[in-house]
This record gives C-alpha cells, structure tokens and sequence, in this order.
C-alpha cells in the first residue's frame, strides 16, 4: 500500500537520530580503553542497566514483530511475547553471576576462563558471529519496514540508514554510547507503547472501524453464488464474467490431501478489468480478495495495477460484535478485561493467504477475508496447530524451548553483565529487566488485538502493524511511535555489533590467532571489525525484505539455545566437563540448528518460492532435536577426553585449600590442552603436584614463624 509523508513526522523522527548521534559523540571521547569499549568500563549502574538490558533485549522482533504476529494469527502470536519473558528466568537464577565472574569483555571469555583452549575461542566466536548475523537480520528488514511510511522512501534506504547510524555509534563509542541509546529507546518504549494501549482502550471495538472519523472502512464485496447442472457458475451479479473453464483455472486448487482443503479462487472480468475472489463454498457466496502479482519481469502488480495506484486497502475488523449478550456496531470505551472478553465473545474478519500460485507466467499471492470467533484468536491453534498431527505439535513444543532456553545464551545479552561493577548488580539489573520487558509484553496483546481490529492492517507487511494503529491515532503519535522504533532498532543493532566486533577482535584475532595486540589495538580492531558487520546486515536486511521479523528472530534463539546454552550450564553444573567437549557440543548445535531451519517448510515456501511440501524436513523450529544433539555431544566428547580431566581433579584433591584459586585453575588449563604437561606420565605429574604440596607447605609454615616472631 501507498503511505503518505509528514513533514512533523520527518521533523521528530529527524531530531530523535540527532539526539541519539550526540550521544555517541558525548561518549566517544571518553572511551580509549579496550574495557570501555567493549564492556563500557563495567562502571554502568545497575537500574540503567536493567532498562538497557530491556532496550536491548526489546528488539524490532519484540516491537514490530510480535505485534504484527498477534495481528494476524491472535494468540499464537503473543507465546512469542511468553517464551520470550520466560527466557529471563534462566538469565537471573542460572546465568547472571556466574558470567559476571567468568568474563571479562566477551561470551566467550566466560567459557574459556577454566580451560585457555583455543577450540573454545574458536567455536564459541564462530557462534556469536553466527547468532549476531541471524539476529541482525530481522532488525535491518525491520528498519527498512519503518522507513516506507514515515520518510517515504525504499526498503533498502531505511536499511542502508540505520546501518550508516549504527556504525557511527559503535565505531565511536562502543558499549558506552550503546547502553546510553538502550536505555533512553527501553525507557521511551514502554512510556508510549502505554500511551498506544490506553487509546486503544478508550477507542473502543467497531464493525467499521474508520481510524477515529479520518478514514472509511472498506467493506470487502460478496457475490451470492449458485453451480448449475452444467457445472457453470451463476453469480447473483450478472455484471460480472466468469470463465467457462473456471475450475480448470489454476486458481482452482486441486486438494492433494482430501483431509486438508485448499482455498479455491476464481477469475472474473468486468468492464475490461480482472478480479480475483474466494470462493465459500460454505456460505455459498464469492468474497472480494486482494492479490499481488509478480510478473516474469520480477515487477508487482497490487490489485491488478501498480502499487502508486493505491488500489491495495488496509484491513482488519469485527465482522460482527457481541456485547452483554447483544449484537452492535460500536462499544465505546472499554476497560482490558471487558476489551479481551468483547473480542472473544465476538467474530474477526482475518485475512490469509495463498502463496505462489501460479497464473501463467506470473505468480500470485492471495489475500482473502476468513471470518473467525474470537474464542479461537485467543486460543493457540491459528498457526501452531495445537492438538493437531505430531509434527505439527513438535514444531510448537521446539519453538517454546528455544525461546525458553534462548534468552539466556544470546552473547549481546550476556556480555551486557559486564559493564556493571559486581555479580550482584548483574542480578539486580536483571530483576529490573524482568520487570519492564513483562509489563512490555502484556502491552504487546492490547496493541496486537488493537491493530487486528482497527482496519489498519497493510496486507503486505505484518511488521507494520504497531506503527499504522499509532498513526490511526495522529500523525504526532505515529511519528513518536516510529522514532522509538527506530531506535529500537538502533538500540539492538549497536548491542549485537558490538557483540560480534569483541568476537572479532577480542576472541579470533587476539586470543584464537594470538596476535596479542594493545589495549589500544583492541580497540581500533573493534571499530573496524564493527564496520565490517553493519555492511554484511545492510546486505542481509535488503535480501530478506518482507519475512515477518518476530519469525527470523527465531533463528537466532534456536542457535543461541542449541550451541551456546548446553556449554555454559554443562560448564556451571558438571565437573567433568572438557574444553574438547564444549567446542564440540557448540559445533554440532550450531550446524544442526542452522541445517533444520535451511530445509524447513517455511523457508521452502518464504524465501525459496517453492512448496513447503517439497521441504526434506517437516520442522521449522529446531531446538527440540539440535539442544539434545548438542548436550549429547558435549558429554560423549568430554567422557572421551577424561584422563587429562582425571589428573586436574588429582591435583585439586592434594592442594592444600588455602592455595589461591588462581594457581589451581592454571594446573588445570595446563592439562587440558596440548602443552609440555600433557607429554609426561601420570606418575611424573603426580609426582609434581606432590613437590609444590611440600612448598606450600613449607611456605606456610614460613608464614606462621613470621607470625611469631611479631
């Protein structure tokens, strides 16, 4: 659909970016050392923290997608919002304090800290990098998303912005400027994502929702039909030409699976112009439908004309409203309780579609009206077929387990506890974080079902759900809504860069290929690395354009989940872990992962243009086979690679306990890997560990005569 500029929305949207840009120059300044670029000094008091962790962690997935998600398919969209909220849960009781002691700059510092291993360093960057760039990637398209409809200008330009902004951001300041950006889009996101809810409620519920008197609702057309004996199509509108050959059409699908029937849609002619309709066959009657073309050019036709036409309208209602047992028209203002229960007491007119189907030589996407009761919008089973067949319920069961488990292993997450003085401020702040990303998410349902029922709905986009209800309300809060989304993206964007510039720097070049630069160098390798990474998502988010955000971030908790969560509670919670077992268990989670969701249905169908049937594999989410696969490798390998482990475990038995902790894990990094210890006999090494006993002990009682004497 077409969207209409602002020069106020311009103005704000403008001075937001500005404001943000300033803060990164405050910054850039004061930041010289390689702790305060990655980790922002770890001087970041722990309530700013919370709300930036918050900032963070309130992506374009939790903005723009969840709420386009809820949008669409109701409650299933808003698990999204469950599992996301839940995820935190792991972070604050099992992850918060010990990745505060563990690290120092980067996710991966905290899984070498026992073993100095160079798989580690290795393995655990390549998964970082690997996350970062599938977390990326629904930001960007989000970016691009956001820019249509409030500059005015293509997909690819808002991406290549916010990459050119976010590169400015994290090149100058790093985690500093970062934190900053989180904090003040965190803090704004939950202010006006209240703001949008509470004019949802006062609005109200319609059958013809008219954007508050600005704008009609566009009513989609019904033809009564009848099928004569000679199987020819009799519609009550004789105005209307119907194709003698209608079922032959390859609008007409045929049902491969006579259990599972497909839409079926038919062509008519009318004054020289083409429409196409859905036939309801349990209506008995041909129901307008909207349609985007894709010629063999690769050009698109919206309707049948082109898109500055602006034939393609925006949807999205209550086909039919009951109220205290009575049929109305309009509700008036309504409390949260009495808005949830009027819509699952009511009827939703949704919109789904039909993908690729082909016409000639050109493909079509259909969009056609499909009413549904309310009590089945706010129950899971729109998209994730609960109770329906078994991989059907294993795709849902995997997905609630990514993000469950997710949220705990994403590295622009985890190194967010570094920038804060103590462990204890690290669980502080999540507790802090916890409590706005709740309240955050509960808001998510109001703006979702607000969205689904207010008649701004842009068929072609999802993720633009949230920002059309805002401008339903005004330009002001429209642009407002947009800015902070903006920044949200920004906010998420900066976080993960740098994530991935302290992998590039910190881990591969410093650590893995042991170029031990400066602490200066450190630095500058980060910047350059972080200009490296915004490029490659620019590129992505132009690739990816249209996939639904909330979707694509999916990606990257079900790697998150599957190659770096075994690690990091294996490591916590298992003494005979191996630095050889964790490399592996990070590899083979992270490539099995990434394999399930390479050749899953719902990439066949989005992004490959091919059936979802023809898919290899019936998942889409694949953290329920690749978690179990990465925990089994872990153990299998770490039981492999034990009589090293066997003899650290000896020499921590004979130190005497009062030996500083330090000195005893070095014994056991010496061990673990290939160096001069790991050539002597096990007689020779115990024999070792013995005469530094005598030594400490000898020490000791130095110490004490000392002692005496004063």
């Amino acid at each position: 659909m077409n969207y209409e500029t602002s020069p106020w929305a311009i103005a704000i949207f403008c001075s937001f970016v500005a404001f943000v840009l300033w803060i990164a120059y405050y910054f850039a300044w004061r930041t010289k050392t390689a702790k305060g670029y990655y980790a922002a000094g770890g001087t970041i008091h722990w309530a700013v923290n919370g709300i930036a962790f918050a900032g963070d962690y309130l992506s374009a997935a939790s903005f723009l997608g969840i709420c386009g998600m809820i949008a669409w398919f109701g409650y299933d969209g808003f698990l999204y919002s469950i599992g996301y909220l839940a995820g935190w849960i792991v972070a604050l009781f099992v992850v918060a304090e010990p990745m505060k002691r563990l690290g120092k700059y980067t996710f991966t510092d905290a899984l070498d800290a026992k073993f100095d291993s160079k798989g580690i360093q290795f393995a655990a960057a390549l998964s970082t990098l690997v996350v970062s760039i599938c977390y990326l990637i629904p930001q960007m398209v989000g970016a691009g998303a956001l820019i249509t409809p409030l500059l005015g200008l293509p997909h690819f330009a808002g991406v290549v912005m916010v990459g050119t902004i976010v590169i400015i951001i994290v090149a100058s300041a790093g985690m500093a400027s970062t934190t900053y950006v989180q904090f003040l889009k965190g803090g704004l996101l939950i202010v006006f994502a209240t703001t949008l809810s509470i004019c949802v409620l006062s609005r109200g519920l319609s059958t013809l929702p008219d954007q508050g008197g600005n704008k009609a609702y566009r009513v989609p057309a019904e033809i009564p039909y009848t099928i004569g004996n000679d199987g020819l199509l009799k519609l009550a509108d004789s105005s209307y030409v119907v194709p003698p050959d209608w079922r032959e059409s390859t609008l007409y699908i045929k049902d491969e699976d006579p259990s599972k029937p497909k839409p079926k849609f038919v062509k008519l002619s009318r004054d020289g112009e083409t429409s196409i309709w859905y036939l309801d066959s349990k209506a008995g009657v041909l129901k307008e439908t909207q349609y985007v073309t894709t010629t063999a050019s690769g050009g698109r036709l919206y309707n049948g004309a082109p898109k500055s036409e602006g034939r393609f309208y925006q949807v999205g209602r209550l086909s039919e409203i009951v109220k205290d047992g009575q049929r109305v028209d309009r509700t008036g203002s309504l409390d949260p309780l009495e808005f949830i229960s009027i819509i699952r007491n009511s009827t939703v007119e949704r919109w789904a579609v039909e993908r690729n189907i082909v016409d000639g030589d050109a493909k079509l996407d259909i969009y056609y009206p499909k009413p549904t009761k309310g009590r089945d919008i706010l129950r899971p089973g729109i998209k994730f077929k609960v109770g329906g067949s078994f991989v059907e319920n294993v795709n849902f069961i995997s997905l609630m387990l990514a993000l469950f488990c997710g949220t705990a292993a994403l590295p622009h997450i985890l190194i967010r506890y570094y920038t804060v003085p103590s462990p204890a401020c690290a669980r502080k702040s999540t507790i802090v974080a916890i409590a706005a990303i709740g309240f955050f998410y509960i808001l998510t349902m109001f703006m979702g079902l607000g969205a689904m029922t207010n008649g701004v709905l842009d068929l072609t986009d999802s993720n633009m759900s949230a920002p059309l209800l805002a401008k339903s309300f005004g330009v002001f809060l429209f642009a407002i809504i947009s800015a902070i989304a903006f920044a949200t993206v920004l906010g998420t964007v900066s976080g993960l860069i740098v994530a991935a510039s302290g992998a590039v720097a910190h881990d591969l070049m410093d650590r893995f290929f042991g170029m031990r630069m400066t602490d200066h160098g450190k630095v500058v390798a980060g910047k350059a690395a972080a200009i490296s990474i915004g490029v490659l998502a620019m590129l992505l988010g132009i690739r990816y354009e249209g996939m639904n955000v909330n979707y694509l971030v999916g990606w990257a908790f079900s790697v998150a989940a599957s190659a770096n969560l075994p690690a990091i509670l294996m490591l916590l919670f298992w003494k005979r872990t191996t630095a050889k077992g964790i490399a592996a268990s990070i590899v083979v989670g992270m490539v099995a992962a990434l394999g399930i969701i390479l050749l899953s249905p719902e990439m066949y169908k989005e992004l490959y243009g091919l059936k979802p049937e023809a898919a290899p594999l019936g998942l889409d989410n694949p953290a329920i086979v690749s978690m179990p696969l990465s925990f089994l490798t872990l153990i299998v390998v770490s039981l492999m690679t034990q009589p090293a482990r066997e003899i650290a475990a000896e020499a921590e038995r004979v130190t005497v306990p009062a030996a500083p902790a330090p000195a005893r894990m070095s014994v056991a990094a010496a061990l673990e890997h290939d160096g001069d210890l790991g050539q002597l006999s096990r007689d020779d090494l115990i024999g070792i560990i013995h005469q530094l006993h005598a030594q400490i002990a000898e020490l000791k009682g130095t110490k004490q005569a000392e002692e005496t004497q004063t």
